[in-house]
Parts: C-alpha cells; sequence; structure tokens
C-alpha cells in the first residue's frame, strides 16, 4: 500500500509557492515529490512534512550521477510509505537573476551580469530570452542594456502552449502556467502557442512604440515570421504610428539586406561555395549557379518557377547539391528545402498523397505532403527525388506546377508558388552519360599526353569535360522521351543537369575527405590519432564502382580501414593516446594493394606493426 500524504490548503499554497519561484512541484502516485531549489525552501517545508509523520530522505543540491541514483531508488521508497524531498538547484543562480533584471527594468544588474561575461542570449527552461521578458513588460531601459550587451533582437521564442511545453520539459501544464504567469507575463494566454515570436512581436503587441524604435534600432529584423506565419506588423493594426514604422523599416531593412547579399554575391559567388562542399561536378555547378544568377539579379521570367532535371548515376551528388542550393538560398531555415520521394508515388492514386484527399475521402483533413509544405513556404526548393519512378499521373500534377506557378490542393486552395525552385532526380540514361564521360576523359588524357610527351602528372591536372550537343540531341533525349512520353513535359524544364562520375583526382579527394571524418571520430570519442600516408588514398580509390558513385568510397574506407581499426581497438591494441598509422603493406604483391596499420603508443616511440604487436596496452 502507498502511504498517502494528506496536505491541506495552506501547505498547499505553500509548496505552490516555492514552485512558483524556486522550483517545480507535481504529485505521484498520490504522494508528493517536491523539487525545490535551495536550503532555506527545504528548512522551511521539512516541519510541514513532519507533522503529517511522514519519514523523510533528503539530498540537498544533489548532483546529476545522485539524482539518476533516486530516480532508481524512488519505486522502492513509494512502497515502503516514504515520501521524497529532493531539495537541489534546477537553475543556476544567474540565470534566476538575469531574468529577475529583466522582468522588473534593472539595466543595472543586466549591465553588472555582461560585464562578468554571462551570455544574455541564455534561454529559460521554458523556451524565451531575457530580451523577450523585458520587451513584453514594457521596460525600455532593460531593452537598451540587453542590447548593447549583444542580446540578439531576432531570437524567437521557444514556448508552445502550457500544455504541450510541460510535456517536452516534464512538468505538469498547471506548473508551466504559474511559471510563466510569474517568470515572463500574467498577460498573454497560456493556450496560446508563442513560437518564433521574437521581441519585436512583443513590443507590438503591448504597443510600446519606445521599444519598438529601440529593437529597430538595434537590429531587429521586422521581417521574420513566427511559426504561424505572422510579422510583427500583423500585430499593429489598430496602431498606426507603429504600423507606419514598421512598414518603413520592412521597406529599408529589405533593401539594405539585398545591397549586403549583392555584396556577398560578388566577393564569395555560388561557384565557389558550392565547390566548397561538393566534390567534382564543376559542369553541374557552373550550369547550376548561372541559372540561379539570373533569378536573383531579375534577369528571367518571374511567371513561372525554375525547373532542373539533374541526370546521373547514385551517390554522384545530385541530392547535396540541391540541399547545399536551398542552403544558400534561405539560410537555415529548414522548411525552406522539400524532399519528396518519387518512388512512394508509383500508384494512380496516390497522387492525392502529394495534393491532398478531395473532400468524403480518409486523410481530406491531412493535407497532401507537397501542398501542407509548399504554402507554408512558397519560395522553397523543392526536390523530386528518383522522379523517373512516379506514376504518369503524378507528372500532369507536376506538369500544371512548372506551368503555372499554382496548384489546387484537395481543399480546393490554390498555392502560389513562382518563387519555388524544383529540381527533378533521375538514373535515366545515367550508364549512357557514364561511358560517355569516362570516353572523353580518356580522350582528352591522351591529348594531353602527347602533347606533354608523356611527362604529365594526372592529378595536377584540370579535368574539365562538357557533354557535347550532340550527344545529348542524339542519345540522351530519346531515352527521356521514351519514358516521360511527353514533350510538353519536358518543355518545362529550364536546364537538364548532367552529373558524370568522378575523376582520379576527384576519387583521392573523396577519400581523403572520408578519412577525415574517421580521424575526427577516432580523436573526439576514442582519443587515438589517425594519420595516413598518401599511397593510401590511391589504394582506397582502386574500390570505386561507377554505378554507386561516392557511396562506394565511402564503403571501401568501412571495409578495408573501419574494420581493422575497430577489431584492434576491441583486442587492445589500440587505446587511449595512441597514434595510428595507416600505409601501404609493403608484402603486398597483388596489383589492388593492401593497408596496414602501425602504431605509436606516445609521441618519440616507433610506429609498431600492429600484426607484430599481439599483446594488449599496459
Amino acid at each position: 500500500m502507498y502511504k498517502v500524504l494528506q496536505c491541506g490548503k495552506n501547505d498547499f499554497k505553500l509548496l505552490r509557492t516555492f514552485a512558483r519561484k524556486r522550483g517545480k512541484f507535481f504529485t505521484l502516485f498520490r504522494n508528493v515529490i517536491c523539487l525545490v531549489s535551495c536550503e532555506k525552501a527545504y528548512q522551511r517545508l521539512l516541519p510541514v512534512f513532519r507533522s503529517r509523520g511522514v519519514t523523510f530522505i533528503a539530498d540537498t543540491y544533489v548532483s546529476k550521477y545522485s539524482e539518476e541514483l533516486w530516480k532508481l531508488k524512488l519505486p522502492v521508497l513509494l512502497s515502503s510509505g516514504v515520501a521524497l524531498l529532493l531539495a537541489f538547484c534546477s537553475e543556476r543562480p544567474n540565470d534566476t537573476r538575469l531574468f529577475r533584471a529583466a522582468k522588473y527594468g534593472n539595466a543595472e544588474e543586466i549591465r553588472r551580469l555582461s560585464a562578468e561575461g554571462f551570455d544574455v542570449n541564455v534561454r529559460h527552461p521554458l523556451g524565451w530570452t531575457a530580451l523577450h521578458v523585458a520587451a513584453v513588460n514594457g521596460n525600455i531601459e532593460a531593452v537598451e542594456a540587453l542590447l548593447k550587451a549583444g542580446a540578439d533582437p531576432n531570437l524567437g521564442d521557444d514556448f508552445i502552449s502550457a500544455h504541450r511545453t510541460g510535456i517536452e520539459i516534464g512538468l505538469h501544464a498547471i506548473d508551466v502556467i504559474m511559471r510563466r504567469e510569474h517568470e515572463f507575463t500574467d498577460i498573454l494566454s497560456n493556450r496560446a502557442s508563442f513560437r518564433g515570436f521574437t521581441a519585436l512581436h512583443y513590443a507590438v503587441i503591448i504597443e510600446d512604440i519606445d521599444i519598438v524604435r529601440a529593437l529597430l534600432e538595434g537590429g531587429a529584423d521586422p521581417t521574420i515570421k513566427n511559426d504561424s506565419g505572422y510579422l510583427p506588423v500583423d500585430f499593429s493594426q489598430k496602431l498606426p504610428a507603429i504600423r507606419d514604422m514598421l512598414i518603413k523599416s520592412s521597406i529599408e531593412f529589405t533593401e539594405m539586406q539585398s545591397r549586403k547579399e549583392a555584396e556577398e554575391r560578388r566577393r564569395f559567388p555560388l561557384e565557389q561555395r558550392l565547390k566548397q562542399q561538393i566534390v567534382g561536378q564543376e559542369g553541374a555547378i557552373t550550369t547550376v549557379a548561372s541559372t540561379i544568377r539570373r533569378k536573383e539579379n531579375g534577369w528571367i521570367d518571374d511567371q513561372h518557377p525554375l525547373v532542373f532535371l539533374f541526370l546521373g548515376s547514385s551517390g554522384i551528388g545530385k541530392t547535396e547539391l540541391a540541399k547545399q542550393l536551398a542552403k544558400y538560398l534561405h539560410k537555415k531555415k529548414d522548411s525552406a528545402f522539400i524532399r519528396i520521394d518519387m518512388s512512394e508515388y508509383q500508384e494512380k492514386h496516390e497522387v492525392a498523397k502529394l495534393i491532398g484527399a478531395p473532400p468524403g475521402y480518409v486523410g481530406h483533413d491531412d493535407g497532401g505532403q507537397l501542398t501542407k509544405r509548399l504554402s507554408m513556404f512558397p519560395n522553397a526548393v523543392v526536390l523530386f527525388d528518383e522522379v523517373d519512378k512516379a506514376h504518369p499521373d503524378v507528372l500532369t500534377v507536376l506538369l500544371q506546377l512548372f506551368d503555372e506557378g499554382r496548384l489546387t490542393d484537395g481543399k480546393g486552395k490554390t498555392i502560389e508558388c513562382k518563387g519555388a525552385i524544383f529540381i527533378m532526380t533521375s538514373n535515366l540514361a545515367s550508364d549512357e552519360i557514364a561511358q560517355h564521360a569516362l570516353q572523353l576523359r580518356k580522350e582528352a588524357k591522351q591529348i594531353r599526353d602527347k602533347r606533354l610527351e608523356g611527362k604529365i602528372d594526372e592529378d595536377d591536372t584540370p579535368e574539365n569535360i562538357t557533354i557535347s550537343r550532340n550527344f545529348k540531341e542524339k542519345i540522351v533525349q530519346p531515352v527521356l522521351k521514351r519514358h516521360f512520353r511527353r514533350d510538353e513535359f519536358l518543355g518545362r524544364i529550364n536546364e537538364i543537369v548532367y552529373f558524370l562520375p568522378f575523376s582520379h583526382s576527384e576519387l583521392l579527394q573523396l577519400v581523403a575527405k572520408e578519412l577525415n571524418f574517421w580521424a575526427q571520430k577516432a580523436l573526439e570519442k576514442h582519443k587515438i590519432k589517425l594519420v595516413w600516408e598518401h599511397s593510401v588514398l590511391a589504394i582506397l580509390a582502386d574500390g570505386y564502382d561507377v554505378h554507386y558513385g561516392a557511396r562506394s568510397i565511402k564503403y571501401e574506407v568501412e571495409r578495408r580501414v573501419v574494420n581493422q581499426l575497430a577489431a584492434a581497438h576491441e583486442q587492445g591494441i589500440i587505446g587511449n593516446g595512441c597514434i595510428v598509422k595507416l600505409g601501404e603493406s609493403p608484402a603486398s604483391e597483388s596489383g589492388s594493394g593492401s593497408i596496414k596499420l602501425w602504431v605509436k603508443l606516445k609521441e618519440g616511440a616507433e610506429f609498431i606493426d600492429i600484426d607484430e604487436k599481439k599483446y594488449p596496452l599496459p
């Protein structure tokens, strides 16, 4: 039997007071478990429980380890009829000081915390920042002090609603409401979602023009929408002065951002950015970057969206290029990249999944996978992966989308998306493209060899090749027409982009990139330093399969290197602080070559063949 702890009205009032001011409080199995934040609170609460004749086990300022220990002990304690009181600090003192200073307008305290090096952008456990608190409570001096201290005016609130936030952080909704009212504000609805609200949103809501002006002067972006899609100006319909200020600032901010982006594009072109993330594919990068440049500078038909078709074998960079393009255009907005796997739309009835089921059908209220996300971000980069696997009726929907830049969902709502960029990927004609590219590289190398009398180093030679127009018209276009069977569909594609197999120098870059990945992981997880000889790159590059692209290099490294490292680590041959070197086996007589591991236990020691080191680390 569980022992029931009876608390009167005054007792609960005392508990909730401390829960609101210092800690957290909830009930479990009718036993009260009170989590408070200091020894003083513990001493004041103790008599309340003792008066009920309940035994206590207290652990003041518990560490993470002991907190986990109490979780294990909790069922035993409850079954024994013992109430548990844990007194510990659930928040750092400086956090509490900062949020309290922001709420009550103590600018001097904010400046003092900033001088001590405290992060003024730290978030409250329920999601807001100190600048949000100062703005929603109308404390202009606190707002100015926080901005001067480096507070980011464009951070969004993470608070959703009392119920959902409580579920996420493990608190009862009532506790969340009490803390929000006491530590944030009591003028806002606790049922509404405020995720994505910036300090500027809150300043407009409370109708404080001075704080709005201070935030705008401090770099606040008036064009940021909250998660529901509302701008700060949308909350100022009854406030003409604030509304006019925001409209003017939005225009000025947009113009300033356009000038900054234009200058940034001049200094750091898109081609250069993409080449930092993608190995090879210079022709594909140049084609995409040139088209995007026309769009950014207004040299394009803005009545139709941009449409690309990426052709090439698997694992060659088609999807990665689409992702990097979305990052370039929309920075770190996750909703700006929409990926649709077209292999899920092989049946005729699955068109409804794309645009939403019509009225009366199952799933009508859920919306379509494409239309729902496009309505949230009409300028997104949309990737239709493996479009050749989709049913022809799906292509009919895409034709309307590409031709008119709009799409009508199952509810009859039209989504305008002329500013979106649509990218389709396909493996059609991938074998023909690969063979043609390999033949072109072979011919180009023969020409260079003859010109330089065979003294050329392939690794140091650029290997840019171009697919000929004759090949595109005679080989690729017939394959596309046979599959899609619709000239009007192919006619809406702005650019067909060809992805070619990797050259030898590009394969060496891929191998080095993969080895660097595992070297970093070995250092972070196992404190093992991994180095390699240059000849290792060529040996691993021989594992390249043109049909699987970069994935074949990844698997080759895992098979021939990572497997050896894992086995040696399991046997205790390599471990914390040692250096492992990869090299070509001197005893190898086969043409493929083999990779050996040598280990150095400490700096200054000699490398030892790992096969000869049969004993574990001391």
